[in-house]
């Protein structure tokens, strides 16, 4: 019993792990001490050039451990050996939670994204909602942009200032959230998203960049409603769609 609540534990502490790469992220994200890093990650190969020698002063200023590897393995941790530039570090996100938290709250706004593609839409979105009147995105682990330094960028220091709800898939995750109201947004709905009357539970689906929502997500979907488009525009990028309905409520 005692073991199996150890088990539960430490997936619970790792699931909440995220792990970016590229010395200037890492550089960021060691400089900000309200990021809490549970271990950096180094080639062998590191020559001890300017930016080496920072990050190696900034973990030992934070005490973070320091784990060294031969440049396969660490290509492994980052999983880009083209862009990780022989460095990677592992953060413990307090605002990445497991969307089976979801069940027990009693309200709240959120936008669903449904195999969201460009880590720089990811980002926008990311941006978007934390500024707006959203209380956290659902980001399935399949089929979706992973968090990564573009995501980073893009989100422009905002990406744990707002709850990210991970799951495998939203079709895995959406029936469980009883009471909810999901609405997908599609440019062929009748419905404006002006004209929604919110429920105490409300989600919004936004789906793929090129082929929208997925079947088996739209079936789980309560309403369809789309953004009203004037001059035969037919629709809007993902990440603007998402700032609309983030500020669409006062």
């Amino acid at each position: 019993m005692q073991d199996s609540q150890e088990y539960k534990t430490k997936k619970a502490f790792f699931e909440k792990i995220i792990t970016l790469y590229g010395r200037n992220v890492v550089v960021e994200m060691l400089q900000d001490t309200s990021i809490e890093i549970h271990k950096l990650h180094m080639a062998n190969s590191n020559k001890p050039d300017g930016a080496i020698k920072k990050i190696l002063r900034l973990a030992k200023e934070r005490n973070i451990k320091i784990t060294h590897h031969d440049k396969n393995a660490l290509s492994r941790i980052s999983k880009n050996a083209k862009q990780d530039q022989g460095v990677a570090v592992d953060i413990v996100s307090k605002t990445y939670l497991n969307a089976a938290e979801l069940i027990k709250k009693e309200s709240y706004r959120l936008i669903a994204l449904d195999g969201i593609q460009n880590p720089q839409n990811l980002g926008m979105i990311i941006r978007s909602c934390a500024a707006g009147n959203v209380d956290g995105i659902i980001l399935p682990k399949k089929s979706s942009a992973k968090i990564s330094p573009l995501v980073v960028k893009a989100s422009a220091g905002t990406l744990f200032k707002l709850p990210i709800y991970f799951c495998n898939t939203l079709d895995e995750i959406l029936p469980k959230l009883n009471n909810a109201k999901i609405y997908a947004l599609s440019s062929h709905a009748n419905e404006s998203i002006y004209n929604v009357k919110e429920s105490q539970k409300s989600i919004y689906v936004l789906g793929n960049e090129s082929e929208g929502i997925s079947k088996e997500v739209e079936a789980l979907c309560n309403d369809a409603i789309s953004i009203p488009m004037n001059r035969d525009v037919e629709s809007l990028n993902v990440a603007v769609t998402a700032a609309l309905i983030a500020f669409m409520r006062a």
